[in-house]
């Protein structure tokens, strides 16, 4: 007979026998599943693991890049954010374009390939003080000092930019489309109630939504996921992928899923918040892979979770997300990244072959409908048939 989850509603063998048949799992399915505990969540795993090996093989990924934080003032107020400092804050600061080229100068030796650009999102219109530094800088939209600083590091190094500046209008993405090798926003969630989003208008549910179908009609190449244990349920989880699916079900273009999970910080309003387990982390990631199928590439940091990442793997990632040799995770600075031998050591221990990447999945390298054809000269020096950083070019 198969095993009853403990909720007693599915027989959870039945169903994931059904899943891994059919290459994914219904929502119906989903909700039931992502509720699984014990011993269970190992065959959820496992089921995971199956359709992931079905599409990835045994490679895992990851991309060495360098984090440009442009500005950490934000129009929104998080409840669970250190990055975004007031205007009135000792450090809150917009990098000017020789702060950017130092950065840049030094990662390009160190190897990067990518520059993430990420800032708080349009903060020129909620504080004075932050449209007056822009102004200092000679712009009015951050936008605009964007799209100028993506130029800069066309022009000046061999890197590719993916800008993530959150929630973006259409007009908006179509400008930033031609400086950029992708881009990326976190969903985080689809529920529109949460306490972690109150004053956050460029949180709400809809217009990032928007956001993600915009870059599909743009045909730009995409990261976006959820942010797990900021409130929202496990069905919440559940819809919040879904939403994701149905975009990219009708527009494509969503080349990654990140499975992110809350850490709690002093002097936020969630600081003694409850954190996901590594259980509820590892449930939700495997959730995540039997929604999406085998084709999807999915993402958990790790160094969120240090000593117990390799779970992930068991779950049904495919992917590690940036990993810089320079600059630390600002989003939780407290958490540095893996080195790339501990990294590869880890993958290596249960059969994984850890690989580097561009900012672009191989997918959309080799299917280059999308039009920036800008970076093509600087993308086939760097990557064999597998469409995959050379190994020879990989630092370690």
């Amino acid at each position: 007979m198969g095993t009853t989850t403990d909720l007693g509603k599915i027989n959870l063998t039945t169903t994931l026998e059904q899943v891994l048949v059919r290459g994914y799992a219904t929502r119906e399915e989903a909700y039931q599943l992502i509720k699984v505990q014990g011993t269970n969540l190992l065959e959820l795993m496992k089921a995971a693991s199956v359709i992931r090996d079905e599409g990835k093989g045994n490679t895992v990924t990851y991309s060495r890049k360098v984090f440009i934080p442009l500005t950490n003032m934000c129009r929104n107020t998080c409840g669970y954010c250190t990055f975004v400092k007031d205007p009135d804050h000792p450090e809150a600061h917009i990098m000017s374009p020789d702060e950017v080229y130092s950065q840049l100068v030094k990662a390009e030796d160190m190897g990067c390939k990518e520059v993430l650009v990420s800032l708080g999102e349009r903060p020129e219109l909620r504080y004075p003080l932050a449209k007056e530094g822009l102004k200092k800088l000679g712009y009015s939209k951050m936008l605009d000092y964007i799209y100028d600083i993506c130029n800069l590091i066309i022009d000046k190094t061999t890197m590719i930019p993916h800008t993530n500046a959150g929630s973006l209008k259409y007009e908006e993405m179509k400008k930033l489309k031609d400086v950029n090798g992708s881009m990326g926003m976190m969903l985080e969630s689809i529920n529109p109630n949460l306490d972690a989003h109150r004053g956050c208008p460029d949180k709400i549910p809809l217009v990032r939504l928007n956001t993600i179908r915009y870059a599909g009609e743009l045909k730009i190449p995409f990261t976006t996921g959820i942010l797990i244990g900021i409130g929202e349920s496990l069905e919440d989880r559940v819809d919040s992928m879904f939403a994701i699916l149905d975009q990219h079900k009708e527009y494509g273009y969503v080349q990654e899923i990140i499975v992110q999970n809350f850490r709690a910080k002093a002097d936020t309003s969630m600081a003694a918040w409850p954190e996901p387990t590594i259980w509820d982390m590892v449930r939700s990631i495997a959730v995540c892979r039997l929604i999406f199928g085998k084709e999807m590439n999915i993402q958990a940091p790790p160094n969120l979770t240090p000593q117990i990442h390799q779970l992930f793997l068991l779950a049904g990632i495919n992917d590690w997300g940036g990993i810089s040799p320079l600059t630390p995770d600002f989003i939780n600075p407290e958490k540095p990244w893996p080195h790339i031998q501990q990294l590869n050591k880890a993958c290596s221990e249960l059969g994984f072959e850890l690989r580097e990447r561009l900012t672009i999945y191989p997918e959309y390298l080799n299917d280059l409908t999308y039009e920036q054809t800008i970076f093509q000269s600087r993308i086939d020096p760097l990557v064999d048939n597998s469409r995959l950083v050379r190994r020879e070019m990989t630092i370690c």
